[in-house]
């Protein structure tokens, strides 16, 4: 395992660019490789058996083209296999729920701490089982949102009805809730919208994430010591130029080396 490898870092389609955009400004001599698996998407309505599978078949991709750290920037694939991976695979692999329940757990000032996820990571109770290791007494409501993932990938702004739906969740929660954990990482793309109906602080776990990242780097002393910019792939499962658009919108700079790959 080398220096120069690459990080490998997937989700289900655009959210884990959310992950991607802080690693490239915190890391940016690391060569990185972002996997879309666009076309398996949603991943929110998987078992937890499909979702294990996916997972395996993409670190499988990850060490064929050498990479030497994994971050899940998807909190469903988090939920359903980072503890099968870790079993699995024999380098660093990252996962954005411990992260973003631990950001939460230290921010809440009454411990009252809302989830907006999908339903697959809301019937999980990861977070809710991770924000009481950080905060015994934390109460935690979780909410699942079946629809926002495939409207963010298909263009946020073209549905009217947006504001409506995200109300619907968001109003779900107590008033007390101080607290709201973008539980999926789609949702910082439609953060300023959230803001709107939820008055409190938000938290969005990808900067502790990429943290705990570059600390396991550390620990293995396999931080890229390069003084040249670092190169992004990127590898789309699912529908290539959408995710171009919507990825580009977001991360604020060109696409430029992406690939078709079979779902």
């Amino acid at each position: 395992m080398k220096k120069d490898y690459s990080i490998g870092v997937f989700d289900s389609g655009v959210g884990g660019t959310t992950v991607l955009k802080i690693m490239a400004e915190i890391l940016p001599h690391e060569n990185m490789i972002y996997y879309a698996d666009s076309g398996n998407a949603p991943y929110g309505k998987k078992t937890v058996e499909e979702l294990q599978s996916l997972c395996f078949n993409i670190m499988d991709f990850f060490l064929k083209n050498r990479c030497k750290a994994v971050v899940i920037a998807c909190n469903t694939a988090t939920a359903a296999a980072l503890t099968a991976i870790k079993e699995r695979y024999d380098i660093p692999v990252i996962g954005v729920i411990t992260p973003g329940s631990k950001a939460a757990a230290n921010i809440s000032k009454n411990g009252h701490i809302a989830v907006l996820a999908t339903p697959f990571t809301a019937n999980s109770n990861a977070y809710g089982e991770e924000i009481k290791k950080f905060a015994k007494k934390a109460s935690v409501y979780q909410e699942g949102c079946s629809e926002l993932c495939t409207m963010i990938e298909e263009g946020w702004e073209t549905f009217e009805d947006r504001g409506e739906i995200l109300d619907g969740h968001i109003s779900q929660f107590p008033g007390s809730a101080d607290t709201l954990v973008l539980g999926c990482t789609h949702y910082p793309i439609i953060r300023e919208d959230i803001g709107k109906y939820f008055s409190g602080k938000i938290v969005d776990p990808a900067r502790e994430t990429v943290i705990e990242l570059i600390e396991s780097l550390r620990d293995e002393d396999m931080l890229n010591n390069s003084k040249e910019k670092g190169k992004i792939e990127f590898f789309v499962s699912g529908d290539k130029e959408q995710f171009r658009r919507t990825a580009e919108k977001f991360l604020g700079f060109e696409v430029k080396k992406l690939y078709q790959i079979e779902k």
